[in-house]
């Protein structure tokens, strides 16, 4: 898993490339909660999630909570059809909030 960081007009948007899963959540939830501490806005571009699996969706939901937690917006953008399927699956799209959009490469 690849996280790519910009910033602009102060959103952090990060640019999530690979497998969102066990075998990365170490390096993956330091990520996150990193640049959820450095920034009070973040943006997850997901169009690149290759898979994911319980517990890359457990560290999305996580991001979200601690992001409302300390009063900083954590949206997700350019759902991949990896991510669509996991957040369908457990039937969350309403917990997440945000549009479940796909990314226009699909």
């Amino acid at each position: 898993m690849h996280i790519d960081a910009q910033q602009e007009n102060g959103i952090c948007r990060l640019q999530m490339e690979g497998e969102l899963t066990i075998y990365h959540s170490l390096e993956i939830r330091d990520g996150l909660m990193g640049h959820l501490a450095a920034n009070t806005e973040i943006e997850l571009d997901l169009s690149g999630v290759t898979e994911m699996d319980t517990a890359g969706f457990q560290l999305l939901l996580a991001a979200k909570r601690e992001g409302t937690r300390l009063g900083k917006a954590v949206r997700f953008v350019s759902h991949s059809q990896a991510a669509l399927e996991v957040i369908d699956l457990y039937n969350m799209a309403a917990q997440f909030g945000d549009p479940l959009l796909l990314s226009a490469r699909q």
